[in-house]
């Protein structure tokens, strides 16, 4: 296969158990405060002292600094949304609404450091074999385009119904399919072996629910599913490395350039259309939402009641 080595029948189910796993985990913890609590403050404060040092240490391949800083960044991002959401007073607090661009920016740079350190390694990586090459500059390039496109965040409001998800009008599925290329091209080039699951599933598991079950709410969905796979996959690294489930790249140099090379073209596209935007409508990317004009970001505020 191109991205992978030959799939058995017990690695494609499992693909769709951890999929459908992660979707209905992110709809019972957003539907429920408690289970949120529970789920992204209560656990991994216990898993953190009893189970994380065993099964996250050095020599691991979930060991490294990158998979510590991702388990706890969002895990701090899950913390913050809900902050804002049950919050009133955060809701309308610029310096509050600005915490979710902030975050995912600190996520996505987390990740392009690890691209460019990576373009020098060639062999077994802290338990992952990881083949270096041009492709972690150019995905590393596309990951900065990425954050420098995240526009909205001023915009941000909490839907008028139980749930009180938070909703991110401008944060529009051209942007989202960027981030999808940009973040399977990482965990390809620098954790390989686990972009079966890392990247695939993960990423539709936040993306899914975006486009149709509850639309505006990408941001909250994906801190959710990755703070939910980080901390399984901490707990239990075999199940990405050794077991029968487990699922080996074709560390391919093609492959790698193919899917780095998508992931820069689709954000050199959202960068041009967004600066166009920008300078034709003479938009502040810092104050103004740039994508209010778009029957896409009219249908996110029509699927939660909201208005603009």
């Amino acid at each position: 296969m191109f991205l992978f080595e030959q799939l058995s029948l017990a690695q494609i189910v499992m693909w769709f158990v951890v999929l459908a796993a992660l979707i209905l985990i992110n709809e019972i913890a957003r539907r429920n405060k408690y289970v949120s609590i529970f789920l992204f403050i209560v656990l991994p404060a216990i898993l953190t002292f009893t189970v994380w040092p065993k099964t996250a240490g050095e020599g691991s391949s979930v060991g490294t600094w990158f998979h510590w800083a991702k388990v706890y960044s969002a895990l701090a991002g899950c913390i913050g949304f809900m902050a804002i959401r049950y919050i009133k007073k955060l809701q309308k607090n610029k310096y509050a609404l600005a915490f979710p661009a902030f975050i995912l920016a600190l996520n996505i740079m987390e990740a392009v450091i690890r691209d460019f350190q990576c373009y020098s390694y060639n062999g077994l990586v802290d338990g992952v074999t990881i083949i270096g090459g041009p492709w972690n500059i150019m995905n590393g390039i596309a990951g900065i385009l990425n954050i420098i496109t995240i526009s909205g965040w001023m915009g941000i409001v909490i839907s008028k119904d139980k749930s009180q998800d938070m909703i991110w009008p401008d944060q529009l599925w051209f942007w989202i399919i960027a981030y999808d290329l940009w973040n399977f091209a990482y965990v390809y080039n620098c954790v390989s072996d686990h972009s079966y699951y890392a990247g695939l599933a993960l990423l539709l598991s936040c993306t899914i629910p975006a486009f149709f079950i509850k639309k505006g709410a990408w941001l909250q969905h994906r801190a959710q599913t990755l703070a939910v796979w980080m901390m399984f996959v901490m707990c239990f690294p075999n199940f990405v490395d050794t077991s029968k489930f487990a699922v080996k790249s074709s560390h391919s140099t093609t492959a790698l350039f193919v899917v780095s090379l998508l992931s820069l073209l689709s954000n050199v596209a959202v960068f041009v259309y967004h600066y166009y935007k920008i300078f034709k409508f003479k938009k502040n990317p810092f104050k103004e939402e740039i994508h209010n004009d778009l029957k896409s970001y009219k249908a996110v505020l029509s699927n939660n009641n909201l208005t603009i």
